[in-house]
C-alpha cells in the first residue's frame, strides 16, 4: 500500500470537488459523484447549457489528467475514494443510514466470511442489499479476492446518488460488480447467491401494503425497515447461505422482535450474534452487532454453540487475535 499514492488521488479528487461545488453549487456528495463519473467518461468534465464554465472545464480537465489510478492497488483505490465520502459526510452532515461503515467494521466481516465460506466452490457469489455507497462491499470484495478467491457481487440501492458513487467506486477499482437501482424490498431479478453482507437501514419501512407480503410486518402501522431486509435477503440466499448484517445491538429487545425471531427458526439457523466494541459508537442507542445466520439447506445444521462474543477494542491486537481463534475454533466445531 501507497500511502503517498492514496494521498494524491485523494487530493485530486478534493479539489476536483471543490471545482465543482463552487461553481454548481451543489453538495460534497454531489460534486464527488460528478467527478467521479467524468473521470470514467476518458477524464472529459461533463457539461450542460455553459456549466462548469470553459475556464473550470480547463482547471478539471488538468486535474483529471494528473489522476493516475491504472498503476493502483484496489485497495488504495477504495482508500482515496474513502477519504472523500469521509469528507463528504462531515461536509453535508449525512443522515445516518447514509453514513459509511467503518473499515474496521468491514475487516472483522471480511474475516468471518473468508472462515465461513472456505472450501466452497468459486466464485463466491455476494449480495449487498443496501449497498449505499458500496464502501462495505468493496473493503470485503477485495479482502476476500487479496486470499486468492473468485469473487462475484451485487448491490442493491433505491437512491440514485448513493448508488452513482457506489458505482464509481466499484469501477474504478476494476471490481466485478453489478449494480441495481430499486428498492431492494420488491422482486429481484437475480440469481441466488452464497453470501448476503450488509449494514442495514434501521428505521420503518413506510410502504404498508408492500411490508404486508413478509412474515416480520408489523401487525399496526409501519414496519421495521431492518426485519424485512433480514427476511428478504434469505429469499436470495442459496440453501446453506450465510447473512451477516450490521444490526441495532438491541436487536431482539424490541416489541417486535419475537416476529422476527420467528421467521428466522422457520427459515435458517441463528448462528451467531457478535457486539461490536463499544468505543465506535458515540451512544448506547446507537450501539451495533453483527447478526450471523445460515439458511436452511441439506447441508445446513444448527450451531451446537451460537457464536455469542464480545469483539474487542479493533487497538488491543491480542485480545482480537484471540477473538479471532475462538473463530476459528467454534467454525471447526459447529459448520
Amino acid at each position: 500500500m501507497s500511502q503517498k499514492e492514496i494521498e494524491q488521488l485523494f487530493n485530486k479528487l478534493d479539489s476536483s470537488v471543490q471545482l465543482l461545488q463552487k461553481e454548481l453549487d451543489i453538495s460534497y456528495l454531489e460534486a464527488l459523484s460528478e467527478t467521479g463519473e467524468n473521470i470514467l467518461s476518458n477524464r472529459i468534465p461533463h457539461q450542460v447549457d455553459g456549466l462548469p464554465s470553459d475556464e473550470t472545464v480547463e482547471k478539471l480537465t488538468k486535474l483529471y489528467k494528473e489522476v493516475s489510478i491504472d498503476s493502483m492497488e484496489p485497495e488504495d483505490i477504495r482508500k482515496a475514494i474513502q477519504l472523500a465520502l469521509l469528507k463528504a459526510s462531515k461536509t453535508d452532515a449525512l443522515q445516518p443510514n447514509h453514513q459509511m461503515t467503518p473499515d474496521a467494521i468491514g475487516f472483522i466481516l471480511n474475516y468471518l466470511i473468508e472462515k465461513l465460506i472456505s472450501g466452497k466452490e468459486q466464485p463466491i457469489r455476494l449480495l449487498d442489499p443496501a449497498v449505499g455507497m458500496g464502501n462495505l462491499l468493496s473493503t470485503v470484495y477485495n479482502g476476500l479476492v487479496s486470499k486468492n478467491i473468485l469473487v462475484e457481487a451485487e448491490g442493491i440501492d433505491n437512491d440514485d446518488l448513493l448508488l452513482t458513487l457506489a458505482s464509481v467506486n466499484t469501477t474504478l477499482q476494476r471490481q466485478n460488480v453489478t449494480l441495481t437501482h430499486q428498492d431492494a424490498l420488491q422482486d429481484l431479478l437475480m440469481d441466488p447467491v452464497d453470501v448476503v453482507v450488509s449494514d442495514l437501514p434501521v428505521g420503518y419501512y413506510p410502504l404498508d401494503e408492500k411490508a404486508s407480503k413478509y412474515k416480520t410486518a408489523a401487525k399496526e402501522g409501519h414496519s421495521f425497515a431492518h426485519h424485512l431486509f433480514i427476511e428478504q435477503s434469505l429469499h436470495y440466499l442459496k440453501d446453506g447461505g450465510f447473512g451477516l448484517f450490521l444490526v441495532p445491538a438491541q436487536l431482539f429487545e424490541t416489541d417486535e422482535a419475537p416476529g422476527l425471531l420467528k421467521m428466522i427458526q422457520e427459515e435458517a439457523f441463528l448462528q451467531g450474534m457478535l457486539n461490536l466494541p463499544n468505543e465506535l459508537f458515540k451512544t448506547k442507542n446507537s450501539r451495533k452487532s453483527i447478526l450471523l445466520i445460515q439458511k436452511k439447506g441439506s447441508n445446513a445444521k444448527q450451531a451446537k454453540q451460537v457464536l455469542l462474543a464480545q469483539i474487542p477494542d479493533f487497538k488491543n491486537q491480542n485480545a482480537m487475535l484471540q477473538f479471532m481463534q475462538e473463530v476459528d475454533s467454534w467454525k471447526k466445531e459447529n459448520i
